[in-house]
Parts: structure tokens; C-alpha cells; sequence
């Protein structure tokens, strides 16, 4: 279990809430759900309808489609918060790969911070934007990668 100032601190860190004053983020990081997870405990479901996002507060998670792993999330790192705005189904699972503990933030408090401070939603439409571009950038070098494997013509990636 993380005490208050624990909590601010590991909440203080994450991007989306980093322009938040400590006040806010305070009392955000006081209504957050903390949860634990088993090594190889499922905690999203690739498909299932989610309407809240993770921040490690411990151990380090695999968020995967099937069997292809996307990346890995460790103590200060969050994932899930695309079901914050659309609550459509998860686009990964996520398994814990050690023992884990988990900050747990739901839509409806979130929707309660925005109209308290709109600034997070902005901060969170960044931090969207730039995962979308990350994974286009992923994207075009794999398919270079292929297009080399053929003999095909090398275009320049941007």
C-alpha cells in the first residue's frame, strides 16, 4: 500500500497529470483504486469494454495482442486510458510479468477532473496523438524492412 505522499508523487510523474497542481493532483491521486496482481494475472483483456486506466505504482506489465508483445509498462507508466474517452473495447491485453500494483483511475473520475481542470484532457489528447505517430513511425520501418527483404526500392522514411 502506497501512503499519501507515495501516491502524489507516483501520480505527479505521470505525463498526462504533470501540469496539474499538487492540490488537484492530491485529491485525484486520493480517489485512485489501488490494486495488486500475480505474476501472469491477466488485468486487461484484449476485446472486453474497459472504462478506466492503470499506473504502476510496482513491478513491470506486458501489454500484448495474443502472442505479439507491443511493449512493456513499469513503475510510473499507465496504459488503458483509450477507454477513458470511448469506453469501446480494449485493443490489448495486459499481463502482469511480476508481481504488480496498479493506481487505478475510472472514467467517471476523470470526466469529474476535466470539469474541474479541462488542461487534462489536453494533456491526454497529446499524449494519444503522440503514441498514434510512435506506432506510425513502427509501422513504416517495418514495412521498409520488407520492402528491402524483396529487392524493392528503398523509400525514405520521415
Amino acid at each position: 500500500m502506497l501512503n499519501s505522499f507515495e501516491r502524489l508523487l507516483l501520480v505527479r510523474g505521470v505525463p498526462i497529470f504533470k501540469e496539474l497542481r499538487d492540490d488537484f493532483l492530491v485529491r485525484l491521486a486520493s480517489i485512485m483504486e489501488e490494486r495488486s496482481y500475480a505474476v501472469r494475472e491477466t488485468i486487461l483483456i484484449e476485446g472486453q469494454e474497459g472504462r478506466s486506466m492503470y499506473v504502476i505504482s510496482k513491478g513491470v506489465v506486458r501489454v500484448h495482442n495474443g502472442s505479439r508483445d507491443l511493449t512493456f509498462c513499469k513503475r510510473g507508466d499507465f496504459f488503458g486510458e483509450m477507454s477513458l474517452f470511448d469506453s469501446a473495447p480494449r485493443s490489448a491485453s495486459v499481463t502482469a510479468i511480476e508481481p504488480c500494483e496498479c493506481l487505478v483511475l475510472t472514467q467517471q473520475q476523470l470526466y469529474e477532473a476535466v470539469d474541474e481542470t479541462p488542461g487534462i484532457a489536453l494533456n491526454l489528447i497529446k499524449i494519444l496523438s503522440n503514441r498514434v505517430r510512435d506506432m506510425n513511425k513502427e509501422i513504416e520501418v517495418r514495412d521498409q524492412e520488407i520492402r528491402t527483404l524483396k529487392g524493392e526500392p528503398i523509400t525514405k522514411i520521415q
